[in-house]
């Protein structure tokens, strides 16, 4: 039986730590580590004691380095083709999930690891994590999300200039440019993450998953659409058990206790 190449970990507060264990080869995308991935996202999106997910890189030196350009090496084209289409379903799938996604990124996230990144909810980043698209220079473009994506994030001219120029950024420069929150020291970082991820998990389960599908949905809704959208998601919270006992909660003085329901 080989290692798992991703570690899935719950803790009592309901934060669960993805861990990509490629360390040897800087935490890249193979086909393998992609399926386990796949499987490791339905897993935490399915379970009721997992209130937010953590990303992370297996060691300091890399969050996720892209596609494994050895395996890629061995692939025909249609082999290609279907791995981007593994992968960008695995992304989606992050986005879709009704739990919130940190990315710690740890060390290095390019190409494919930074769009991995840019698929979560929520980047910090440790200080001395670098973060690029460098695909150009390798006579292809990211094609895992990254160009729609990061646009979304940073803004066009933003994006264009990282694209184009296949430049990589430090964590101060992407914290600059709102590709990144915050930035930690890399003993620290994992802890920040599991912090914003405990401040996550005080939320209502319920809400917490609507609030993400609206926001989500912002960018890619007119404002009227969004408006409405926004609205949808309210009326499906107000029957809810949690939203009552928020109000007792408030009443009595005391933390609520969620239930999901």
């Amino acid at each position: 039986m080989t290692d798992a190449l991703v570690r899935v970990e719950v803790d009592g507060d309901g934060v669960a730590l993805l861990t990509l264990c490629r360390a040897d080869a800087r935490n890249a995308l193979s086909r393998a580590l992609v399926t386990e991935l796949d499987a490791a996202i339905a897993d935490v999106s399915a379970r009721v004691d997992v209130r937010a997910v953590i990303v992370v890189g297996e060691g300091t030196v890399a969050f996720c380095a892209g596609a494994d350009l050895k395996e890629r090496a061995t692939m025909s084209d249609d082999d290609v083709r279907a791995f981007l289409t593994q992968l960008g379903g695995t992304l989606v799938a992050i986005e879709a999930s009704p739990k919130p996604f940190v990315a710690a990124v740890n060390g290095a996230a390019l190409g494919g690891g930074l769009e991995l990144a840019l698929a979560c909810d929520i980047r910090v980043a440790s200080n001395t994590a670098t973060l690029g698209l460098p695909e150009v220079r390798l006579g292809i473009i990211p094609g895992a999300g990254g160009t729609q994506r990061l646009p979304r994030v940073v803004g066009e001219a933003a994006a264009l200039r990282l694209v184009l120029t296949g430049a990589r950024l430090d964590a101060e420069s992407a914290r600059s440019v709102g590709l990144i929150s915050e930035v930690a020291p890399p003993d620290e970082l994992v802890g920040r993450a599991r912090a914003i991820g405990r401040e996550i998990a005080l939320g209502a389960p319920l809400a917490i998953a609507a609030a993400k599908r609206a926001v989500r949905g912002a960018a890619q809704r007119p404002l009227a659409d969004g408006l409405a959208a926004e609205r949808e998601e309210y009326e499906t919270l107000i029957p809810t058990r949690d939203r009552v006992e928020a109000l007792a909660a408030f009443a009595e003085r005391r933390p609520p206790r969620f239930e999901g329901r």
